[in-house]
């Protein structure tokens, strides 16, 4: 897999604002999706995950820069690095772009825990080996 991950999306109705704008918090939605693609792409079942290690990916913190509109029908293209990988958690640089043009960044913090306590946990070594390879 290459260093940095891309994932296309299309800006629906329901995406967007009454000027037909997508609205602020859909840019998070838009990351999460590119988060979990990647996590197939890598070989990490989401499902697996929580049958074999009861694990699951929270959200720690996550901050966002926006940078122009994206609009209604807009297509774009979102992109994921992953600039830390810790023993329990991914810090992933994540963009969506128009073409060549910046629309948002963000820096999101993922962490793992443990399902039935919902307390961090270190990542298992499986899918610690995977998101290295990635």
């Amino acid at each position: 897999m290459p260093s940095v991950f891309t994932w296309p999306v299309r800006v629906y109705y329901e995406d967007t604002d009454a000027g037909g704008i997508v609205f602020y918090a859909n840019y998070l939605k838009f990351f999460e999706r590119a988060r979990t693609e990647w996590l197939r792409a890598a070989g990490i079942g989401q499902q697996d995950l929580i049958a074999s290690d009861n694990a699951g990916f929270v959200v720690k913190s996550a901050t966002i820069d926006y940078h122009a509109p994206a609009r209604l029908d807009d297509e774009i293209t979102l992109t994921l690095a992953v600039e830390k990988l810790g023993r329990a958690s991914v810090q992933f640089a994540q963009k969506a772009y128009r073409g060549d043009q910046l629309l948002a960044e963000a820096s999101v913090k993922v962490g793992c825990v443990d399902l039935a306590s919902v307390r961090p946990r270190s990542l298992p070594g499986h899918v610690a080996d995977k998101m290295r390879a990635a």
